[in-house]
């Protein structure tokens, strides 16, 4: 019997830093879950690092809990990278149909994508992934699979996603110097897509919200293809502030109270509690539910306002059939589906990674899940654009792969 083939999501948040191993058998649908651990983060802001050797002690942290655990040794990960830095922009292609007979080839596709990429970017950005959109032929356009159509002009519309360079140099710079190898830096909301939506949903139409700590990040899909996404520098994080100085407590005791007692939806008559708090020699907390719902409300509700005003921009507001899956750590306050059913006023659900025994119910490796499914091949079950993307990404991806082996520091 064939040894399974072992990969590894290193998913680098703004609180916390998540390694999870898994192991897939050929022909096995569900991956076997060898290993998952956590750190708190230290040298990473907003989804970006800031400071690479803290971050990186933090990294070889974990490699060492993961040896000494289940003595597997890690050599190579997939790795997110997220940040309000990056951005999406479209592009178009033109190339002529190579072949003597005008046959489209796979090789024209490429050649198409590749020059839908020489465009200017603003300086020190960089593209991270690309999305063909759609191809035409000799002017006919909204064409999805173009390889053996007959035509003398091939030309694609892509979305392309793009960030600040010096982040991503930082990503790969930390990673490198824990003698780890890098096979693939996936923007954060697309492996947390991976890992939650169904290709089903992404063809109808669906926005993704993974809540995380420092950054909310909103990914939509439509016919299958992603077709906009966006990174608010907001998160749970700032509701721990807010809850500190509305309530005039200490940073740990607030993080307590959002976990234990944080609710969405206030109903009912307020209640008041006594709350010890965690700086020694403090006087107790007189905590009022009525008052905690508000500031978390009110905090929730920007993270809301920035969601509507991007589906806005692109004409889906309130026009998505599947409606919004929420994900990440911060997703887990209580009511927050219902509220947000309310406030955007579309079907709301919490998405759950699928594929991972034991790790349906913790929001917060949505991340890293998807960073796993997509070292398993689970790109190109997607619907990210059929076929032809399927053989360019492939190809990219291993391009990817080389470049990130023959780097040193």
């Amino acid at each position: 019997m064939a040894k399974p083939t072992i990969i590894t999501g290193l998913d680098i948040g703004t609180s916390s830093i998540k390694m999870l191993v898994a192991s897939k058998r050929n022909g096995e649908l569900n991956l076997e879950v060898i290993w998952q651990g956590k750190e708190p983060s230290f040298g990473v802001r907003r989804g970006v690092i800031i400071d690479i050797e803290k971050t990186a002690k933090i990294l070889q942290s974990l490699l060492l809990r993961v040896r000494a655990e289940t003595g597997q040794k890690i050599d190579s990960v997939h790795v997110n990278i997220g940040g309000s830095h990056i951005f999406t922009t479209y592009s178009h292609g033109t190339v002529a149909v190579s072949r003597a007979d005008k046959k489209v080839s796979k090789e024209d596709v490429e050649r198409v994508i590749q020059a839908a990429q020489t465009f200017s970017l603003p300086s020190n950005n960089e593209i991270l992934d690309i999305f063909p959109k759609e191809f035409a032929v000799d002017g006919q356009s909204r064409i999805k699979e173009v390889v053996g159509m007959q035509g003398v002009r091939l030309e694609t519309e892509v979305l392309v996603l793009a960030g600040f360079s010096p982040y991503k140099n930082n990503l790969t710079q930390t990673v490198l110097s824990s003698d780890l190898q890098i096979l693939d830096i996936v923007p954060s909301p697309l492996a947390s897509s991976l890992a939650v939506l169904t290709p089903r949903q992404q063809e109808i139409g669906v926005a993704l919200l993974d809540i995380g700590a420092g950054t909310t990040e909103l990914s939509v899909f439509e016919d299958g293809d992603l077709v906009h996404l966006a990174i608010f520098p907001i998160g749970s994080s700032n509701i721990t502030n807010d809850i500190a100085i509305g309530l005039k407590t200490d940073i740990d005791t607030a993080e307590r109270i959002k976990i234990e007692r944080g609710c969405c939806v206030f109903k009912g008559k307020d209640k008041k509690e006594r709350i010890e708090t965690e700086t020694e020699g403090e006087e107790d907390l007189i905590l009022s539910q009525k008052t905690l719902t508000k500031i978390i409300t009110a905090r929730v509700e920007e993270i809301f306002e920035e969601v509507k005003k991007e589906l806005k921009k692109i004409q889906k507001y309130e026009l998505l059939p599947a409606g919004i899956v929420l994900t990440g750590g911060g997703s887990k306050l209580p009511k927050i589906v219902e509220f947000a059913q309310k406030d955007l006023k579309l079907h709301c659900r919490i998405g759950k990674p699928y594929n991972f025994t034991g790790l349906e119910d913790d929001l917060s490796f949505s991340t890293a899940c998807g960073l796993v499914l997509r070292g398993a091949g689970a790109e190109k079950e997607s619907s990210f654009g059929g076929d032809s993307l399927a053989a360019f990404k492939g190809k990219f991806g291993n391009a990817i792969k080389k470049i990130f082996r023959s780097f040193s520091l």
